[in-house]
């Protein structure tokens, strides 16, 4: 699981032993002074009026909140799919591994298109006429937390391209994470 998968884990969570340490505190009540309520919920007993006949609980409103913030944390709909972590090998060859996020809402067969691009781009930086695909699969890894996609192939560069300045100073990140692909080197 990558790190930011993981801080987002951790914060759903955070939000789930919230909620229930929240639901317990009738217990300890007794033992707390202040303006705690001795009795009922924490949150007030009201409703939140839509119109003249339409009137909704504000405690399920909290309660599907926190549900829907949970669920936002876990999906994160901004998230780029695919994580790509690539390798340069001698004469002009790449390998481009492909991992999709593992709770994802659509992108499961875009694997080969994410693929392409990518080798396109180190086409068009290195200054090559074209790229030529060696090897390509695609495949799910299996987990306690689910299976998730992933996909791998090596192409090679075609052309005379400039070799010097894309081995070097204009080299790209060897991963390409949410932060870099905000944050790009051109």
């Amino acid at each position: 699981m990558s790190e930011q998968a993981s801080k987002r884990f951790i914060g759903c969570i955070a939000v789930i032993l919230g909620m229930a340490g929240t639901a317990g505190c009738g217990g300890l009540s007794s033992r707390v002074s202040g303006d705690i309520p001795r009795s009922g919920s924490i949150i007030p007993d009201s409703s939140l009026k839509l119109s003249p006949s339409v009137a909704i609980a504000l405690e399920k409103v909290v309660f599907w909140g926190a549900y829907a913030g949970a669920a936002y944390l876990i999906l994160d709909p901004f998230a780029p799919n695919w994580e790509i972590e690539e390798a340069s090998f001698p004469k002009n060859q790449f390998h481009l591994g492909l991992r999709m996020k593992r709770f994802y809402s659509g992108g499961a067969g875009e694997a080969r298109a994410v693929f392409h691009r990518r080798a396109k781009e180190l086409v068009q930086r290195g200054g090559f006429e074209g790229y030529e695909v060696l090897e390509y699969s695609e495949s799910l890894e299996s987990s306690v937390l689910g299976s998730q996609r992933v996909a791998q192939g090596v192409i090679r560069l075609a052309g005379s391209g400039n070799e010097a300045e894309s081995t070097q100073g204009n080299a790209m990140p060897v991963r390409i994470t949410p932060d870099s692909a905000k944050k790009p080197r051109s």
